[in-house]
C-alpha cells in the first residue's frame, strides 16, 4: 500500500523511535539505535513488534525508548494549481 494511502485510509504516521540499549560486552555503556517506519498511533503495533523482537533476539538490554510521530501530508498541504508555466 502506498504511503499516501496508509496515512489517509489506515491513519498511519511516520514514527521515529530513539532506542538506547546497553552494549552486551560493556553493560555500563549505552548505544543509540534509531528506528523509523509508518505505524498506527496510539497503539504503535509495528514498534511494539520490533521491541518484542529486540528483547527476545538481541543481546543488548533496552535502557529507554523515546517515540515521536508526525503526520507527513495534511489536507492543508495539498493544493491545486490554476496554471502551470514553462520558461525556456
Amino acid at each position: 500500500m502506498a504511503n499516501f494511502e496508509l496515512q489517509f485510509v489506515e491513519d498511519y504516521r511516520l514514527t521515529t523511535a530513539q532506542i538506547y540499549y546497553h552494549l552486551p560486552d560493556h553493560p555500563s555503556f549505552l548505544q543509540e539505535f534509531i528506528w523509523q517506519d509508518y505505524d498506527r498511533i496510539p497503539t504503535f503495533p509495528k514498534l511494539k513488534n520490533f521491541l518484542g523482537f529486540w528483547v527476545e533476539q538481541i543481546e543488548g538490554k533496552l535502557h529507554s525508548v523515546y517515540v515521536a510521530h508526525h503526520k507527513i501530508i495534511t489536507p492543508s498541504d495539498a493544493e491545486f494549481c490554476d496554471i502551470e508555466l514553462t520558461v525556456q
